[in-house]
């Protein structure tokens, strides 16, 4: 299939090696740039905390800039959104991998029926934009927690023309939407480009309803079952 594949750079690389892998022909068009920050992570987790959360594995790979200085805390706990995250810190060398259940919300829910010995903050290792579910409920659930932001996604623009190059080419049979705000942004580029959704692709493949509801009304998507990347390829 002819898919396209709007996630982040750099993670988009490794879906559309997956893609091809599997027998695909993925195309790449990028709608954001993640900015590492690991000095932001490197100065937060100098101070006392009494575990990490991470909900993304973006996350992750900031942490594994900061090389020798993140071996004393590969032993505390670590609280995963969802499966993706929680492989990307085991394989990092994280040894106490909590992992939730795919939504910022399930993984409060779990860090507050883990007990922790310490009294200190945990500690949120966040991006930039992000939603709010993780950290309402923890406020709601009265859980003491810093936020710190460790990366930024950062827009890439693209001419209305972009789309048009694709069709040229023949229309993708469904496009992969990973993130609200990247749904809304593609939305915004049909929009420049004159083209309505049905008319770009058939299918729009979004990993939750959030994501989903950022694109137009009428627009034909389907949503995976559960918010990570296996569950999305399900739908192919």
């Amino acid at each position: 299939m002819r898919l396209l594949v709007t996630r982040p750079q750099p993670a988009a690389e490794a879906t559309v090696s997956r893609l091809e892998a599997m027998g695909h022909r993925p195309l790449l068009l990028p709608l954001a740039r993640a900015e590492h920050l690991p000095e932001a992570a490197r100065r937060a987790l100098e101070k006392p905390h009494a575990g990490i959360a991470l909900t993304s594995a973006e996350a992750v790979r900031v942490l594994a800039e900061l090389g020798a200085e993140l071996e004393a805390h590969k032993t505390e706990p670590c609280f995963c959104v969802g499966e993706a995250t929680a492989r990307a810190a085991r394989d990092l060398g994280f040894t106490s991998v909590h992992t939730g259940a795919g939504t910022g919300k399930s993984l409060a829910d779990l860090i507050a029926a883990t007990p922790v010995a310490s009294e200190t903050p945990l500690l949120y290792l966040a991006g930039s934009p992000r939603s709010d579910g993780l950290e309402a409920t923890l406020r709601r659930l009265q859980v003491e927690h810093v936020t710190v932001e460790c990366y930024r996604m950062q827009p890439i623009a693209h001419p209305p023309e972009a789309l048009a190059r694709l069709l040229s080419a023949g229309q993708p049979e469904a496009v992969l939407l990973y993130s609200h705000d990247t749904a809304r942004r593609f939305a915004a580029l049909l929009v420049e480009a004159g083209l309505k959704a049905a008319a770009f692709s058939p299918r729009y493949l979004c990993l939750s309803a959030a994501v989903a509801g950022a694109l137009p009304d009428g627009t034909p998507v389907e949503v995976a079952s559960r918010p990570d990347e296996e569950s999305l390829f399900r739908l192919l």
